[in-house]
């Protein structure tokens, strides 16, 4: 491929560093090829960015070197020249406090890799939660020609006879504990059999749905949410996108022309479909920020309405990633919801969302149900508003018990998790079945980096009695693969004095799921005395990149992203003096 074949209305940026004879171009050229790259690399093809997020501190991406390589040669096969980089890694299964709080950090090191250096395109490479939605992140922010591989997820998890899905099984075999029902011996037994592949969590947690709603969205190839990562097929897609990329890149196809307001109701839609974990909705919400897309809290509920749960998968159902790719993926699901989506809507492929499905079948309608016959006929992501959550607050109910879709409870209030530890297994503390477990101080500020510990560990005195769900409130997340009648992302958060902060012990609150409902039934006189009352109690850090985080964040309902991040900046290197 030589430079005539590129449009002359967009041409490459990389020639800004590579083409001519001048000094910087020599410099930049004779440093490349330290590495063995051959003069005909520099002749005008594509030069194509591998942002890699490999680290054997990431789990679920250490298997990335080699798919790295299968898109290289993907890249080589179609003309381009390939370049690998890296950029931070989130482990979510060790990186502590949260890795939420290294989200936006994440995208700014994508963000600034891409613009400072010579890069037409760029293939994302990501796979444990966060990698994901920073990666996407910081190339909205660029807007180049972008197309993502994720890294597939791991084998079903196989113990004792029976299938254990990652994380979800994990949360109730660690109740069964603390229940006395199942032995800490038999617990340990059970970890080697629950991640037993390399690739992600096996159940639609927050990595396969973040893969799922990356497919929905239209930026990556068909198949891609549900490969399995050590399926052979998982290498092919990865060197297929390595080929297409560079056809993005000739074709000039970039993230802003694929991802439009109807690729963002896809992919809350599939969402819904899938029983697809409550972080993609900060998630979403962040990335349309970056986009410049207009996306409210609200419409994950308008549009997510009357959508049918059809993948019966943990948390929500009963199978796993596996056994999803085997009854036909995303792409059936997608085909399956037909009318429900905006199927014109254009993808990397260059073709529509409906052209890159058609046909697609199911082979396993108990995986995959039929419209006719769902697992549940409207289970999308609930918004819930009122005076607790005035900006909103979500719920899943597909995850949740259905009795207690509709509750009133008295509250039991816990500040901070801390306090939750220290209180919640002893033997005086006042707790029912019908009472209401709240957390405060676990937002994006109140963490800081608004951790998953939603799903709080029930009491163990009540556990030993057979209670397996209460209904907990907090300003925390939820891990994609827990379960239970959990209310998260209220806001605003009890750290900057949202409604959370001034509820009491024994207060009365009310949840109406169906209505979209979360009420304090605390008159409005005494919530203002007690707001008045009010002292934050979170601490401010003194510097470093915490600071800079609780001086920006924003709250759950703006997608938690950094107030200076928002937008569109361009690929534009300012300052460049060369």
């Amino acid at each position: 491929m030589s430079s005539d074949d590129i449009p002359a209305a967009r041409p490459l940026r990389s020639r800004e560093w590579f083409a001519g004879n001048d000094l910087n171009a020599f410099i930049h050229r004779s440093w490349m090829k330290n590495q063995g790259i051959p003069d005909r690399m520099f002749d005008g093809r594509p030069v194509i960015g591998i942002c890699n997020t490999w680290s054997e501190l990431t789990p679920c991406n250490a298997h990335f070197r080699d798919l790295a390589e299968q898109v290289k040669l993907g890249i080589i096969e179609a003309g381009g020249f390939p370049v690998e980089f890296p950029v931070t890694s989130l482990g979510e299964t060790i990186i502590r406090p949260t890795t939420m709080l290294y989200r936006n950090l994440v995208s700014m090191d994508v963000e600034e890799s891409i613009r400072a250096n010579p890069i037409d395109g760029v293939v994302l490479l990501c796979g444990c939660d966060k990698t994901t939605p920073a990666l996407l992140m910081g190339a909205a922010s660029c807007d180049l020609p972008t197309l993502v591989v994720s890294g597939g997820p791991m084998l079903n998890g196989r113990h004792e006879g029976r299938t254990i899905g990652s994380g979800t099984s994990v949360f109730a075999m660690s109740e069964a504990v603390r229940s006395g029902e199942m032995s800490e011996c038999a617990f340990r037994a059970a970890e080697s059999a629950t991640s037993r592949s390399p690739g992600h969590c096996n159940t639609m947690g927050t990595a396969s749905t973040m893969a799922s709603v990356t497919e929905a969205l239209g930026l990556a190839l068909p198949g891609n949410a549900a490969i399995p990562a050590v399926d052979s097929r998982r290498r092919v897609h990865a060197r297929d996108s390595g080929v297409r990329i560079v056809e993005m890149v000739t074709e000039d196809l970039r993230m802003s022309d694929v991802v439009t307001r109807e690729s963002f109701e896809n992919a809350i839609r599939v969402n819904a479909a899938i029983g697809g974990s409550t972080n993609a909705v900060v998630h979403l919400l962040a990335l349309a920020g970056r986009l410049e897309i207009p996306l409210e809290l609200q419409d994950f509920a308008q549009q997510s309405r009357n959508i049918p749960l059809l993948v019966n998968l943990m948390p929500s159902g009963s199978y796993l990633m596996e056994d999803f790719y085997y009854a036909g993926g995303l792409p059936a699901v997608i085909a399956e919801l037909g009318d429900l989506l905006h199927t014109d809507a254009l993808t990397v492929t260059g073709r529509t969302l409906g052209e890159n499905v058609t046909g697609a079948p199911i082979w396993d309608d108990d995986v995959i149900r039929r419209r006719a016959s769902p697992l549940q006929e409207d289970a999308g992501i609930t918004v819930l508003t009122g005076n607790l959550a005035p900006n909103g607050a979500v719920v899943k109910p597909s995850a949740a018990s259905r009795h207690l879709l509709r509750h009133v409870g008295r509250a039991v209030v816990f500040r901070g998790m801390d306090d939750f530890r220290a209180r919640i297994d002893s033997p005086d503390l006042d707790i029912e079945p019908d009472d209401v477990i709240v957390l405060t101080g676990a937002g994006p500020v109140g963490a800081p980096g608004m951790p998953e510990v939603g799903n709080l560990p029930l009491p163990r005195r009540l556990l030993a009695r057979g209670v397996t769900d209460m209904v907990r409130i907090s300003d925390a997340r939820m891990s994609g693969t827990a379960f239970g009648t959990v209310v998260l992302h209220v806001a605003p958060e009890a750290a900057v004095g949202g409604p959370l902060a001034l509820v009491r012990d024994g207060d009365r609150i009310e949840l109406d799921v169906p209505g979209g409902v979360l009420r304090l039934e605390v008159d409005d006189d005494e919530l203002r005395r007690r707001r008045e009352a009010f002292v934050p109690t979170a601490d401010v850090p003194a510097g470093g990149y915490r600071r800079l985080f609780v001086d920006h964040v924003l709250q759950a309902d703006r997608g938690v992203d950094f107030d200076f991040l928002v937008g569109k900046r361009g690929t534009a290197v300012a300052g460049d003096n060369h």
